[in-house]
């Protein structure tokens, strides 16, 4: 068998230009970095379904906004728990293993979200959906930032953060497609259904992609779970997990209530609703690319408060333009997209290099995946406040967690240009 390459940054390092990260890459780490860029695609593909059929899914089961809310919160919250585990499988048993059974699991779950016959059923199914949602991220990221080299490590990750926006682009079509050609009671099924097409993704993963060398452990090096929580390491998972906190409950606000805040409130169509967000998905996608090389050029931690800040700022600003200025929505869409999306461009990398080899997957997962849990209450507490205030109103909760992001950046450390032991 051929060996492989005992450390990434004696690739090609020296080399320019746009894709030099990639050429970077030894053979094995470009198959990780598709297997990891599929299989979050897909992530995104399986977990945006939900909030484009949520009108539809409320109508059906003739559900609240509260109780709308809380499918996508369980999701979240149950993902935490599947964080945590994915986290110490990755230390465990590899980071390609555990890749496989994340994506298994949330493409699972999500297709029987669409044999759903009552609201509890279709909660359990989303919440289940969560175990694998929530580890799928980390698992590919910690993958990747293994193969890269200190001096491409934010961009490298960053692109395979990009993905979530082609999965969300996808899934746009997709809903849009099923929500205005099949009826009522079957087009939010379809959706859901598509969403086992990810099972796919396992047969790449399983035939072409290996752990780095840096990522494979003895079973003596293992340690327990609860060091991440111990001395320096107890500080970083602190303050990494209310940066994580205020990130994702901002995204997720957005995530969530953005087409229908723009169906019920600004009162635009469907096909409408997907020209909106066609702009905010391109922004997105651009502002995980261009943030990953900032990322790289002034810092990790320099890069999220920049546009932790931006995205608090321009979210107040895009829902408070009055109703008869909706083409001015069009205009801000682009840059709320990019923001929101390029402050988790420097998170891959910068939490693998927070943390020491025999912890680094616990505690990416555990900081990335309780950040989200606790975020997801940002939807929720939205939901239930524009039973009494308005949609519009109630999205400013998603400005009050890029401030506590911004906040929580003061208790950790630059880790910029950092080599993985």
């Amino acid at each position: 068998m051929t060996a492989l390459p005992t450390a990434p940054s004696t690739v090609r390092e020296a080399e320019d230009g746009p894709f030099a990260w990639y050429r970077s890459l030894p053979v094995p780490g470009r198959r990780a970095f598709v297997g990891a860029f599929g299989g979050y695609a897909l992530d995104a593909y399986d977990f945006q379904v939900l909030p484009l059929s949520l009108t539809a899914i409320a109508a059906y089961f003739h559900l609240t906004k509260g109780q709308s809310g809380l499918l996508t919160t369980v999701t979240l919250v149950v993902s935490a728990i599947g964080g945590i585990l994915a986290g110490m499988l990755i230390d465990r048993i590899g980071r390609t293993r555990t890749l496989m059974i994340t994506v298994g699991t949330y493409a699972l779950f999500t297709a029987l979200c669409g044999f759903a016959s009552s609201y509890p059923m279709l909660l359990t199914f989303r919440a289940l959906q969560g175990l694998g949602f929530g580890g799928e991220w980390a698992a590919g990221a910690v993958l990747v930032a293994e193969y890269a080299s200190a001096r491409y490590r934010g961009r490298t990750v960053a692109f395979v953060q990009a993905s979530w926006a082609v999965g969300w682009a996808v899934a746009v079509v997709v809903a849009t497609l099923s929500l205005d050609h099949l009826g009522h009671g079957l087009s939010w099924r379809v959706v859901f259904w598509t969403g086992a097409l990810p099972g796919l993704t396992l047969l790449y993963i399983r035939r072409h992609v290996v752990d780095a060398p840096v990522g494979k452990t003895e079973p003596a090096a293992r340690v327990p779970f609860w060091r991440i929580f111990e001395g320096r390491s107890g500080r970083i998972t602190l303050f990494a997990t209310l940066m994580s906190t205020g990130v994702q409950g901002g995204y997720y606000t957005i995530a969530t209530w953005l087409p229908t805040y723009l169906k019920t409130e600004r009162h635009l169509t469907v096909v409408g609703t997907g020209s909106y967000l066609s702009l905010l998905i391109a922004g997105a996608f651009l502002g995980y690319l261009c943030g990953g090389y900032l990322t790289d050029l002034i810092g990790r931690r320099r890069a999220i408060g920049l546009f932790g800040v931006l995205s608090g700022t321009i979210l107040y600003s895009y829902i408070h333009i009055p109703t008869s200025a909706n083409h001015v929505l069009l205009i801000l869409g682009f840059p709320l997209g990019f923001c929101f999306s390029a402050i988790f461009s420097g998170f891959g990398a910068y939490l693998a290099e927070l943390y020491p080899r025999t912890i680094r997957g616990t505690g990416q997962s555990f900081t990335y995946n309780v950040g989200r849990a606790v975020g997801a209450f940002f939807p929720t507490a939205v939901g239930f406040a524009a039973g009494s205030g308005g949609l519009g109103g109630a999205l400013v909760y998603g400005t009050v967690g890029y401030a506590l992001a911004v906040v929580a950046l003061v208790g950790l450390p630059e880790t910029q240009g950092s080599e993985l032991a």
